[in-house]
């Protein structure tokens, strides 16, 4: 019992000699000092403690003195609460402002941002890119599922997680907006949904067109006519969105699962990663009776009710399209 009182006593002598030590190295120099004269970007390791830290943060200019640092820190009881991370760390900081920063975890935020209409295979080179990412990539992620927006990510965030994160928003959108879609659409799911949403993503990037041409496609779809949708052709014959040349007719003549002038219906999956206004058009599709529509040579599209009408939209692009070849030369 005696060597127990007598164990408390020198723990307690000690603490106080600690405190009497801290007051006599510099108080005054762990609250008020600083040596920071700008913004600075700092990387604490996983598993990196205290000590190390403060002796890292004076070799690297960030404050005046790591024993200090070490001393006011423990003093504090924050030994053990310093969180891993990137931090920046604001000019004038004091030693005192550093380890409430390390200590609450609020890291520097990067982002990111996914294209709408970029496939899955594109997808994955942006992100394995990203140098300040984390971790392989164990599959392709299944086209379509990802939310093509930007994205808030910290260093080192493993790429996997990322992903999972994006499809979730991408599925909680989707399912969403299929519970408000129009009645009477010709589809059976929200996959489905999904399906036609990349087609409208890649047949065109103006905000007014896409319900109009989600409208020609659902039109298209009642009538048991095929799609007929050049983006179809080079995902079935690429799975990465790019051909690298003009499509031929041997093209459009070539089966896969994803030639909508081959197959009638929709493919088996998406062909790229819709955005939300590309799903909402094809949930919320333009009333019309038109089944066509061909570029304009302008960057948008003519529409057609009538075969007869579209064959003169198509003549109309080919001379537009021949002109300007003749103005070229």
């Amino acid at each position: 019992m005696r060597g127990m009182w007598k164990y408390i006593i020198l723990l307690v002598v000690g603490s106080v000699a600690f405190a009497a030590l801290f007051a006599f190295l510099g108080y005054r120099e762990f609250t008020g000092k600083t040596i920071l004269e700008e913004n600075t970007v700092y990387l604490l390791p996983k598993g990196q403690g205290v000590g190390k830290t403060a002796f890292d943060l004076a070799d690297k200019g960030i404050i005046s003195n790591g024993d200090i640092f070490r001393l006011g820190v423990r003093l504090a009881g924050r030994d053990t609460s310093f969180k891993a991370g990137e931090y920046e760390i604001a000019a004038g900081s004091t030693m005192q402002d550093i380890m409430e920063l390390l200590s609450s975890g609020n890291v520097i935020h990067h982002k990111l941002t996914i294209v709408e209409g970029w496939t899955s295979h594109q997808i994955v080179t942006y992100l394995n890119s990203i140098d300040n990412l984390s971790g392989d990539i164990s599959a392709l992620p299944a086209e379509g599922s990802i939310m093509p927006e930007t994205y808030l990510y910290t260093r080192d965030e493993y790429r996997n997680e990322l992903i999972s994160r994006m499809q979730a928003r991408q599925k909680e959108f989707l399912l969403d907006q299929w519970s408000l879609r129009d009645p009477d659409l010709p589809l059976n799911s929200p996959e489905e949904a999904l399906v036609l949403a990349s087609i409208v993503e890649k047949e065109t990037s103006l905000e007014e067109e896409r319900a109009r041409i989600a409208g020609v496609f659902l039109n298209r779809l009642r009538k048991k006519m095929r799609l007929q949708t050049d983006p179809t052709v080079i995902y079935g014959l690429t799975k990465t969105g790019d051909l690298g040349r003009p499509l031929s007719k041997k093209d459009l003549r070539t089966h896969t699962w994803y030639n909508t002038y081959v197959i009638r219906g929709l493919p088996p999956t998406p062909i790229a990663h819709p955005g939300k206004a590309s799903i909402m058009a094809v949930m919320h599709p333009l009333p019309t009776e038109e089944l066509y529509f061909v570029a304009n040579g302008d960057g948008g599209h003519s529409f057609a009710v009538t075969n007869e009408e579209h064959n003169r939209n198509v003549q109309k692009l080919r001379g537009l399209e021949k002109e300007r070849r003749l103005n070229s030369n």
